[in-house]
């Protein structure tokens, strides 16, 4: 009896969303494919190798094709001192990226679109330095990720709202 309510309910909500036009973001005739005709241009260094390689896996980016926008970041990590031991060792760390973008249309060559991501991740430093090199290195790498994952739903709900 409940499973038959539960799939009569679930069948309800689907025809409603049908019927209001609902379109889901990634759907076919969705915004992925001009996701994947960004182009990432990332400054010189680790963290920004890292932003590039994330954008570029999130984004589905084509390198063959030619590219309709390009994306150029800029980046400012810093890193502060959390949990500090009573000889005033800090044993914890914040990072914080921060990642400024602006889109430029390559047809127009104006730009189209800028945005802020800003991430905060920490991590525990241990004694060992190589653990603690290993520790930072990871963090910056989730940091990356996340604003590379936030940089892109950003931009897919735009390109959402200007198909519409």
């Amino acid at each position: 009896m409940n499973r038959s309510i539960v799939t009569a309910a679930l069948l309800a909500g689907a025809l409603a969303l049908g019927g209001c036009g609902f379109t889901p973001l990634y759907a076919s005739p969705g915004v992925t494919s001009q996701l994947a005709g960004v182009q990432v241009i990332a400054p010189e260094g680790r963290a920004g190798h890292l932003i590039r390689e994330h954008l570029d896996d999130a984004l589905a980016r084509d390198k063959g094709a030619t590219p309709l926008y390009r994306m150029s970041l800029q980046l400012s990590e810093t890193r502060y001192p959390r949990g500090v031991r009573i000889d005033n060792v800090a044993t914890r760390y914040e990072y914080v990226l921060t990642a400024a973008y602006t889109l430029v249309s390559v047809a127009s060559g104006s730009p189209v679109k800028t945005g802020l991501a800003r991430v905060e991740v920490t991590y525990d430093s241990a004694d060992q330095p190589y653990a603690s090199i290993a520790a930072q290195q990871d963090a910056q790498d989730r940091a990356a990720a996340e604003a590379a994952r936030r940089i892109e739903l950003e931009l897919a709900a735009w390109l959402a709202s200007q198909r519409s």
